[in-house]
């Protein structure tokens, strides 16, 4: 079976089930993990931050990232369809307790001009203060688009003027540097603050790093607590994200050259399936709309024929390269995916 789904599902190397079962322990919320502070010490030198905060998920880095930059209260503004809008569960509202604004975005960069309209330092007698910008790179649901530096820069720019702290969701933010062929400290030091996964593409099974100043983190720890994440041996899991963040990083770019292939394959079979110019890293978005028949239809048919793929949308499904797909699996999926258009089209053909 090849599965696309995600990248989520990458089981760790041999090397970090190594450092799991041979990892120093302490309990991390009390006296710290030795293993724990080397994380999050590799993560604040290799993001250029002061500090580094380990944490469940790519969520939870959101939403303490939320909680410790705003103190709950306040509006943010942020992409429609952010991770933090689409898949977080509601908790900027539900538990950060704060208002969110959405801004018209193109693959994921919301637009400027109404950004520098809306932000507002000050709480007004009809208006919120802004509290947060929020951003994401890589962008999920554009289909794995970078955000570009100069974009990046003219944002920070805006949200420095004004004193409002922005905060990178950057689940994918190796990928991103790795397609920009920049170190990632040159993307997180266009932000106040970043989160990102060691699991994912990075292979590791567990957790996320959250990364800022030192009182940026001192508060992010606090906020951790409350939501339930203060961890106990927890260097078990942070042991195979230190061999993450060291030996998985350059890899990121085999699954970017399959993801392109995957996608000039499809865009053969029909050009109206993908835009190969629209992948940059490692996720192809299958646009299926055309075809007749919906994602429910489309992701059980593919199954049949022994592709496993995510549904994005009725009309779209969400393919992931990662570390268990390989050249071969590339030429199968493509291949599979033209079997199953063909067994669609052509009934519907009949009885059109």
């Amino acid at each position: 079976m090849i599965d696309l789904r995600s990248d989520t599902l990458t089981l760790p190397t041999e090397e970090m089930r190594e450092a799991m079962a041979t990892a120093a322990l302490g309990d991390d919320s009390r006296d710290g993990d030795p293993t724990v502070r080397r994380l999050e010490e590799a993560a604040a030198a290799i993001t250029g931050k002061q500090a580094a905060l380990f944490v469940a998920s790519g969520t939870m880095s959101n939403l303490v990232a939320l909680l410790a930059h705003t103190g709950r209260g306040g509006e943010v503004l942020l992409d429609s369809e952010s991770h933090i809008m689409r898949s977080e569960m509601g908790g900027i509202a539900s538990l950060a307790g704060l208002f969110y604004r959405t801004i018209p975005s193109v693959r994921g960069a919301p637009d400027l001009a109404e950004m520098r309209e809306l932000l507002n330092a000050h709480l007004m007698a009809n208006r919120l203060a802004t509290a947060l910008v929020c951003v994401e790179t890589t962008h999920n649901s554009a289909g794995g688009a970078i955000l570009p530096l100069d974009y990046l820069g003219r944002l920070r720019t805006l949200t420095a003027e004004k004193g409002i702290p922005l905060h990178i969701d950057g689940a994918r933010i190796f990928n991103a540097a790795v397609a920009l062929g920049v170190p990632v400290a040159r993307i997180a030091g266009l932000c106040d603050s970043t989160g990102f996964c060691v699991s994912k593409g990075l292979s590791a099974p567990f957790g996320s790093v959250l990364c800022g100043s030192s009182a940026f983190i001192e508060r992010a720890r606090a906020y951790r607590r409350m939501v339930g994440g203060a961890m106990r041996q927890a260097g078990i899991m942070a042991a195979a994200g230190i061999i993450a963040i060291e030996r998985m990083v350059d890899r990121l770019a085999e699954d970017h050259r399959r993801a392109k292939r995957i996608a000039e394959g499809l865009h053969a079979i029909d050009p109206r399936l993908t835009d190969p110019r629209l992948v940059e890293t490692n996720i192809v978005m299958l646009e299926i709309g055309h075809t007749g028949a919906d994602a429910k239809t489309w992701i059980a048919m593919l199954e049949t024929h022994g592709v496993r793929a995510g549904a994005w949308s009725r009309k779209s499904l969400r393919l992931v390269t990662h570390r268990h797909i390989d050249d071969a699996a590339v030429g199968r999926a493509v291949a599979i995916v033209r079997t199953v258009l063909s067994a669609i089209v052509q009934p519907v053909a009949s009885r059109a």
